[in-house]
């Protein structure tokens, strides 16, 4: 291995990444909600596009098909792909339409309780538009 790298070296690396060089998804910094009436605005603000709320109405669902079905049958193996369903399709959602980071990342119980709420009001046409 060679030595490390000088402390000029460093400045220099530093002067040829321009401040902001690498994209900032939206959504990175994480308030500090109370309550989850206060952080429903944001994740209804997280999930504006119509076609990610499709494809989070359709990964909670294939989730809750998926473990009615585990339970049913006892085939436990269901369990772990309940999970990794919902969040395949959601995070597509996030990542690929939205641009913006899930709020599983730093309220990981809010944002469930927000994709049901958000699954129920879609369910009986009560969402508001994005």
């Amino acid at each position: 291995m060679g030595a490390p790298p000088r402390k000029d070296q460093k400045r220099r690396w530093r002067s040829l990444t321009p401040k902001g060089a690498r994209p900032k998804l939206e959504g990175m910094e994480s308030p500090r909600w109370r309550t989850f009436e206060e952080f429903w605005p944001h994740y209804l603000r997280e999930h504006r596009h119509p076609l990610s709320r499709r494809l989070h109405f359709i990964g909670t669902s294939l989730s809750l098909l998926i473990l009615i079905l585990s339970l049913i049958t006892g085939f436990w193996w269901g369990l772990p792909a309940a999970v990794v369903s919902g969040y395949a399709f959601a995070w597509v959602g996030h990542f690929f339409i939205e641009k913006n980071r899930p709020a599983t990342f730093t309220h990981p119980w809010w944002s469930l309780r927000g994709d049901f709420k958000m699954w129920f009001l879609i369910l009986r046409g009560k969402l508001p538009p994005g």
